[in-house]
């Protein structure tokens, strides 16, 4: 007896080595392409807001655009919300059956990289959009923005986690990390929109 239950004890034992090295499919090149687009988006826009004067990150085309300073802080909602969906993602479980059907990559960075006009929830809208624009300085939304991104890109580097594996109702963790570059991306088009236009301070 003691025998059949070693020998069942061992066929399972092979059985969820296998599954695990079947279902193992995030690999060293995601990681890397992760990171190095959540570096380059960061440093991108860190570039992009270096120097400003108050005038400039505060300056809007028209009074119903956001300013410079307010695209920013938009950006840092949306990394928040990024995270929270990764956490429910880790909570619910790896979810390997789930691979087969999920839509690939480029459905997400097309998505959030199209040039048609995106309409922000509620929620996501700057504070300073409805609240008097002293509430919150370009230094102070540069550096929430830079500690959040840096908290990524040090998770991914040292994650031992399937980052495919994690799922929340859209996709799965490896793809919101997608979403959360993209959307800086999109933004930092925005921004070069900004100080494109005729009347912005010099």
């Amino acid at each position: 007896m003691k025998k059949i239950s070693l020998v069942l004890l061992m066929s399972a034992g092979s059985i969820l080595s296998g599954f695990a090295q079947e279902t193992t499919v995030w690999t060293e090149a995601d990681r890397k392409y992760l990171i190095e687009n959540l570096i380059r988006s960061r440093d991108q826009l860190l570039k992009e807001t270096e120097g400003l004067s108050e005038k400039q990150w505060n300056f809007k085309e028209a009074p119903d655009r956001w300013s410079i300073n307010e695209v920013v802080e938009h950006i840092n909602l949306w990394e928040l919300l990024f995270q929270h969906e990764m956490n429910r993602g880790f909570q619910a479980g790896a979810q390997p059956e789930r691979i087969k059907t999920a839509r690939p990559d480029s459905y997400f960075l097309d998505f959030i990289m199209e040039e048609k006009p995106h309409h922000s929830a509620e929620y996501t809208k700057p504070f300073t959009y409805t609240i008097p624009m002293n509430l919150n300085s370009l230094k102070s939304n540069v550096s929430w923005f830079l500690k959040m991104r840096n908290e990524s890109v040090e998770y991914v580097k040292s994650s031992h986690e399937d980052l495919r594996l994690y799922f929340n109702s859209y996709g799965s963790i490896h793809q919101i990390y997608i979403y959360a570059f993209g959307h800086t991306d999109r933004h930092l088009r925005q921004i070069q929109k900004i100080k494109q236009h005729t009347n912005y301070p010099k």
